[in-house]
């Protein structure tokens, strides 16, 4: 399964259980903002958050998205799989979340 293909289950996971899960589509709502997980390989991926719903997942870097999550390909996989947590990812700085505490706040809810 490609990177893109895993994004897309996440998303789709991510798109079920804020409609099937009130608390969360309540707190998404109004939001809209622009995620990018950008890769030291120079690869990046960015979704857009409208509606509670996330959409528009593409191959590209969205300049001025709102949250940006950098870090390698291996570690991006390693968190897809689940072999490594995010919180691990982000005290070892394996992975770098940029943009405002709220919007960090977020990518907790992303997941």
């Amino acid at each position: 399964m490609t990177l893109l293909e895993q994004l897309s289950v996440l998303v789709d996971g991510f798109n079920r259980r804020a409609a099937t899960t009130p608390r969360v589509a309540e707190e998404l709502a109004g939001l809209e903002r622009t995620v990018t997980v950008a890769l030291s390989d120079g690869s990046a991926y960015s979704v857009d958050l409208r509606g509670g719903r996330l959409s528009g997942l593409r191959a590209e870097a969205t300049p001025m998205a709102d949250l940006t999550l950098r870090t390698d390909p291996r570690t991006l996989e390693a968190l897809l799989t689940r072999q490594l947590g995010p919180m691990k990812a982000l005290v070892t700085r394996r992975l770098v979340l940029e943009g405002s505490l709220e919007d960090k706040l977020l990518f907790r809810k992303l997941l």
